[in-house]
Protein backbone atom coordinates (compact mmCIF):
# COMPACT_ATOMS: atom_id res chain seq x y z
CA UNK A 1 0.00 0.00 0.00
CA UNK A 2 1.22 3.55 -0.71
CA UNK A 3 2.09 5.11 2.35
CA UNK A 4 2.78 9.02 2.20
CA UNK A 5 4.59 9.70 5.33
CA UNK A 6 6.64 13.38 4.26
CA UNK A 7 3.21 14.88 2.97
CA UNK A 8 1.65 14.08 6.59
CA UNK A 9 4.09 15.18 8.46
CA UNK A 10 3.80 18.78 6.36
CA UNK A 11 0.22 18.77 6.51
CA UNK A 12 -0.92 22.41 8.04
CA UNK A 13 2.03 23.98 6.59
CA UNK A 14 2.71 25.90 3.40
CA UNK A 15 4.75 23.17 2.21
CA UNK A 16 2.61 20.79 2.18
CA UNK A 17 1.72 20.58 -1.52
CA UNK A 18 4.80 20.77 -2.59
CA UNK A 19 6.16 17.98 -0.20
CA UNK A 20 2.53 16.08 -1.79
CA UNK A 21 3.37 16.62 -5.63
CA UNK A 22 6.90 15.10 -4.83
CA UNK A 23 6.52 12.17 -2.81
CA UNK A 24 3.14 11.21 -5.11
CA UNK A 25 6.17 11.76 -8.31
CA UNK A 26 8.62 9.71 -6.77
CA UNK A 27 5.85 6.94 -6.18
CA UNK A 28 4.48 7.34 -9.85
CA UNK A 29 4.57 3.05 -10.09
CA UNK A 30 2.00 2.88 -7.38
CA UNK A 31 -0.46 4.94 -9.06
CA UNK A 32 -3.30 3.89 -11.64
CA UNK A 33 -1.73 5.29 -14.39
CA UNK A 34 -1.93 2.16 -16.63
CA UNK A 35 -5.82 2.54 -16.10
CA UNK A 36 -6.14 6.03 -16.88
CA UNK A 37 -4.67 5.28 -20.29
CA UNK A 38 -6.83 7.18 -22.55
CA UNK A 39 -4.98 6.76 -26.21
CA UNK A 40 -1.61 4.68 -25.33
CA UNK A 41 -1.53 1.05 -24.91
CA UNK A 42 0.87 1.37 -21.85
CA UNK A 43 3.12 4.06 -19.58
CA UNK A 44 6.27 4.72 -20.57
CA UNK A 45 8.91 5.24 -17.95
CA UNK A 46 9.50 9.11 -17.95
CA UNK A 47 8.97 11.56 -15.06
CA UNK A 48 5.57 12.37 -14.50
CA UNK A 49 3.80 16.15 -13.11
CA UNK A 50 1.49 16.17 -10.84
CA UNK A 51 -0.85 19.37 -9.87
CA UNK A 52 -2.85 19.58 -7.15
CA UNK A 53 -6.89 20.12 -8.27
CA UNK A 54 -8.80 19.91 -4.81
CA UNK A 55 -7.37 19.29 -0.91
CA UNK A 56 -9.94 18.56 1.81
CA UNK A 57 -9.98 16.94 5.35
CA UNK A 58 -12.10 14.69 6.90
CA UNK A 59 -11.75 13.51 10.55
CA UNK A 60 -9.70 10.62 9.74
CA UNK A 61 -8.20 11.27 6.39
CA UNK A 62 -6.84 13.99 3.89
CA UNK A 63 -8.71 13.83 0.80
CA UNK A 64 -6.45 14.95 -2.41
CA UNK A 65 -7.85 15.05 -6.16
CA UNK A 66 -4.49 15.37 -8.40
CA UNK A 67 -4.12 15.77 -11.57
CA UNK A 68 -1.49 13.33 -13.35
CA UNK A 69 0.32 14.26 -16.43
CA UNK A 70 2.09 11.14 -17.90
CA UNK A 71 3.62 10.10 -21.24
CA UNK A 72 1.79 6.42 -22.72
CA UNK A 73 3.40 4.54 -25.61
CA UNK A 74 1.47 3.34 -28.60
CA UNK A 75 2.60 -0.54 -29.54
CA UNK A 76 3.41 -1.14 -32.87
CA UNK A 77 6.15 -2.07 -35.62
CA UNK A 78 9.15 0.52 -35.01
CA UNK A 79 9.85 -0.61 -38.08
CA UNK A 80 13.38 1.78 -39.63
CA UNK A 81 11.26 3.40 -42.06
CA UNK A 82 8.40 4.35 -39.82
CA UNK A 83 8.00 8.17 -40.61
CA UNK A 84 6.87 8.54 -36.75
CA UNK A 85 9.29 6.60 -34.96
CA UNK A 86 8.51 8.51 -31.40
CA UNK A 87 5.40 6.83 -30.29
CA UNK A 88 5.18 8.48 -26.91
CA UNK A 89 2.12 10.84 -26.38
CA UNK A 90 0.85 13.00 -23.89
CA UNK A 91 -1.83 11.52 -20.95
CA UNK A 92 -3.95 12.71 -18.07
CA UNK A 93 -5.78 11.15 -15.68
CA UNK A 94 -7.18 12.27 -12.36
CA UNK A 95 -6.35 10.29 -9.23
CA UNK A 96 -7.75 10.20 -5.60
CA UNK A 97 -5.75 9.95 -2.58
CA UNK A 98 -6.89 9.25 1.11
CA UNK A 99 -4.64 9.72 3.34
CA UNK A 100 -4.84 8.42 6.94
CA UNK A 101 -4.34 10.83 9.47
CA UNK A 102 -3.50 8.30 11.85
CA UNK A 103 -0.88 6.13 9.54
CA UNK A 104 -0.02 7.59 6.20
CA UNK A 105 -1.62 4.97 4.57
CA UNK A 106 -2.69 5.97 1.26
CA UNK A 107 -5.83 5.04 -1.23
CA UNK A 108 -5.74 5.31 -4.57
CA UNK A 109 -8.37 5.73 -6.79
CA UNK A 110 -8.96 6.80 -10.24
CA UNK A 111 -11.58 9.17 -11.05
CA UNK A 112 -13.43 8.40 -13.89
CA UNK A 113 -16.11 11.36 -13.44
Amino acid sequence: MLRLDNALNAWGTPEFEIILKQEIAQRAGELPLQQGLSTGNYVADEPITVVINRVAETEDVIRVQAGIFYKGVIGGCSCADDPTPNSEINEYCEVQLDIDKATAATVVTLVTE
